[in-house]
């Protein structure tokens, strides 16, 4: 791995020289943009308005628009604006790892020591598996202060980098219904969560949608046709909502069953 930020982890006078990288990787097919006509590619260009010739990477700077002119910036200008924050991640409090809600995680990374600080990193780590609690943080990377949690993710320190408050919509905007649900349907819908409940496997689930699609390629690339799969999803109205929730309650309790007696069987 590559690592794309280097700088240093701190809690209370503690310093730890680490690197920064990303834990996550995206699964997806490479699918080029292609001119309808003839399949030439489509490629994007950095054009000055006012000439309407290409610009090089080299010769880009960014700037603030302030009236009707620009405020150039150069990189020193960025690390100025808090050169603490541009390198170092400084932990200001810790919190349980229960306090957290789901919709603020963005993004995980991975922080590796380096510089001889292995002995101050598995402190950290140790402490923070041991009290079940996580850091909270803010950094600057790339121009952009992030806002970030210090947890451990099997035996290493992650980071994992999550909204501020005024980056998350009010629900209230949405138009929810009012509609009140009977008691008899909560416990109903109760029963067939607890039939569906079961240890959470990470492996169990894979992406087959870009695999399917790879043999949607395959096939075209060899003048073979795919059969196209019919799916039908109609909304269950609320006069059958409670017939529905039987009918899935004994569906999966007949899977568990059959499950069940599959096991047995296989032990003889």
């Amino acid at each position: 791995m590559r690592s794309i930020w280097n700088g240093s982890l701190s809690f209370g006078l503690i310093t730890i020289p680490i690197k920064l990288y990303s834990a996550s990787e995206e699964r997806k097919l490479e699918l080029d943009m292609l001119d309808s006509e003839d399949h030439a590619r489509i490629r994007y260009k950095r054009v000055n308005e006012n000439t309407g010739e290409e610009v090089e990477w080299g010769d880009i700077v960014k700037g603030y628009k302030q009236n009707d002119h620009y405020i150039i910036l150069e990189k020193e200008d960025f690390e100025m604006a808090n050169m603490k924050k541009s390198k170092t991640i400084d932990i200001e409090a810790f919190v349980g790892n229960d306090e957290i809600d789901d919709i603020l995680f963005k993004k995980p990374y991975f922080l590796e020591p380096q510089k001889e600080s292995g002995k101050a990193y598995n402190l950290l780590r140790d402490a923070l598996k041991k009290t079940d609690k996580v850091g909270v943080a803010t950094f600057v990377m790339r121009q952009k202060e992030n806002l970030c949690l210090i947890g451990v993710y099997k035996n290493a320190i992650m980071l994992h980098v999550i909204r501020f408050q005024d980056e998350i919509r009010d629900p209230e905007d949405l138009n929810l219904p009012e509609t009140k649900v009977k008691k008899k349907e909560v416990d109903m819908a109760l029963s067939l969560i607890e039939q569906y409940t079961e240890t959470f496997e990470h492996d169990k689930y894979k992406d087959v949608y870009t695999d399917q699609l790879m043999e949607v390629i395959e096939a075209k690339s060899s003048g073979k046709k795919t059969k196209i799969e019919d799916v039908k999803s109609e909304p269950t109205e609320a006069k059958d909502l409670m017939k529905q929730l039987q009918a899935s309650l004994s569906k999966k309790k007949n899977e568990n069953g059959n499950g069940r007696k599959k096991k047995k069987k296989a032990k003889a």
